[in-house]
């Protein structure tokens, strides 16, 4: 390109110096020669340009294939599962990004597949001694309790639940040493088949199903204050009736089945409840709550349980145990919590005092628990029962709770109840020439028992335990009966 320049500067000159010497003068040529040299010098200028951006356009393009290469390294590396030590460390670190996701996703499904799921044990042991009575022993325990709940899925707005309860134990307590309307220890828990001292079974003690309806159907459930629930499977009658906050848990309240439960429904000698030796049944149940007016509310009731062999899986569900409840949570004494309940109930297939005989009895119950302080809370319970053979036809339990935090000890909790339980007329004529019995059975049975519940964590706890027994079962000939005993309680 230079000569391509250089040839017509040159014609130029030589045209200036030939043809046009007569004209020019000497310093019209020398301007006209620093015109051209400038006008040479620029072209340099912009020749030199020209190959530096050449140049720079060859740089690019080796970039270029640069990038491309890696480009197609990082695609081949990515290709592969595994790592490896030729790999570019981009490679390598989307890599471990992608595996720090998946497992991230993993443990994300994990927790969506667990959530919702509930699960507790308990273990509990109890020590009692006996005096007074026609033996006077130390009776040891133990019994483990397992829980579990998990949802079941939903439908429209409709939720429900699976529940399941396992139980494990060995020893029967004082129960077999005493004969009296009231349980001394209803902690205890051995299965039949588990005579030996040194044996000890697994029970599957419930598992049953739970759906929750709101209403209106077709409703916006976020504003729905009402709500029926089905249950329906292997259940404990008192997990939905009878209950009471102050008198419910005999792992943590009173040990006496007096003041666990109604006592015309739950007693060593006859209980009325539909269910099993072991206090489980098959069964169904529906509520209807009312939370129009909450924290107060209503619920109504309706629950029919196999009874007889029917409890036990045995035989068919006929003659069935049917309870109803009413209940209100009402607040008084300044914006504290009760809880009150009526109920009725029919067993077609109730026992009597006689062994191996069933006759229909129904009854009706009371039921309240108040709060009339910060830490004190009291409860009662009434029962009255009619039909053939029936050991007592009338119970009454008071009693109240008081929590430690009167004396700095918030975690502890001092219990103390009277029970009373009122021999029937029909026991009364048949108790002198009974079997297991034979002695004039007239007046009211009185129970009474007091129990400090020391909390060592949140996991432990201690609880020493005294009841007295009067006039058991009806025998004002027999001693007063004293027991003494001593109740631990793991939670996990």
């Amino acid at each position: 390109m230079k000569r391509l320049l250089v040839k017509p500067l040159a014609a130029a000159v030589l045209l200036a110096l030939s043809g046009g010497a007569a004209q020019a003068t000497d310093g019209d040529v020398a301007k006209e020669l620093r015109r051209l040299a400038e006008r040479l010098e620029a072209l340099e200028k912009d020749n030199a340009a020209l190959r530096s951006q050449l140049a720079g356009e060859s740089a690019v393009d080796k970039r270029l294939k640069v990038l491309e290469e890696n480009h197609a390294r990082v695609e081949q590396g990515l290709a592969r599962e595994n790592l490896s030590e030729t790999e570019p460390e981009l490679t390598s670190r989307l890599k471990a990004v992608e595996y720090q996701s998946l497992e991230m996703q993993k443990q994300s499904r994990v927790i969506e597949a667990l959530e919702g799921i509930t699960a507790g044990a308990s273990f509990t042991t109890v020590a009692q001694r006996a005096s007074g009575g026609p033996n006077n022993e130390v009776q040891l325990n133990y019994r483990t309790d397992i829980t579990a709940s998990t949802p079941a899925g939903t439908i429209g707005d409709v939720t429900s639940k699976i529940f399941g309860h396992f139980r494990i134990g060995q020893g029967k307590g004082l129960g077999n040493l005493m004969t009296a309307f009231s349980g001394a220890n209803t902690s205890a828990f051995q299965l039949g088949t588990a005579e030996q001292a040194d044996n000890s079974a697994v029970m599957l003690a419930q598992a049953w199903y739970q759906a929750d309806i709101p209403l209106p159907l077709g409703g916006f459930k976020p504003r729905s204050k009402e709500t029926l629930t089905v249950n329906f499977g292997k259940m404990d009658p008192f997990a939905f009736f009878d209950q009471n906050a102050g008198a419910n848990d005999e792992t943590r309240q009173f040990l006496s089945s007096m003041f666990v439960h109604n006592a015309l429904l739950d007693n060593p000698l006859a209980a009325n409840v539909g269910a099993d030796a072991y206090g489980f049944s098959p069964g169904v149940r529906m509520s209807y709550l009312n939370e129009w007016s909450k924290p107060e509310n209503f619920r109504l009731s309706l629950g029919v349980f196999g009874a007889g062999p029917g409890a036990n899986f045995s035989r068919s569900f006929t003659s069935p145990f049917v309870i109803a409840q009413a209940e209100t949570k009402q607040m008084f004494f300044g914006g504290l919590a009760g809880n009150y309940r009526v109920m009725v109930w029919r067993n077609g297939q109730a026992p009597t005092y006689v062994s191996g005989e069933t006759r229909p009895h129904r009854g009706i119950g009371l039921n309240f628990d108040q709060r009339v302080g910060d830490g004190v809370t009291l409860f009662g319970r009434y029962g009255r029962a009619w039909g053939e053979r029936l050991a007592f036809d009338q119970t009454l339990s008071l009693g109240a709770e008081f929590n430690g935090s009167y004396w700095n000890r918030g975690g502890d909790s001092l219990g103390v109840a009277l029970g009373l339980n009122k021999v029937s007329a029909d026991f009364r004529n048949d108790a002198p020439t009974l079997d297991g019995f034979g002695y004039a059975a007239q007046g009211v049975e009185n129970v009474v028992e007091v129990y400090y519940r020391y909390r060592l964590n949140k996991q432990f706890e201690i609880t020493p335990d005294f009841q007295w027994l009067r006039r058991p079962a009806g025998n004002g000939e027999a001693s007063s009966v004293k027991i003494l005993g001593a109740r631990a309680q793991l939670v996990f």
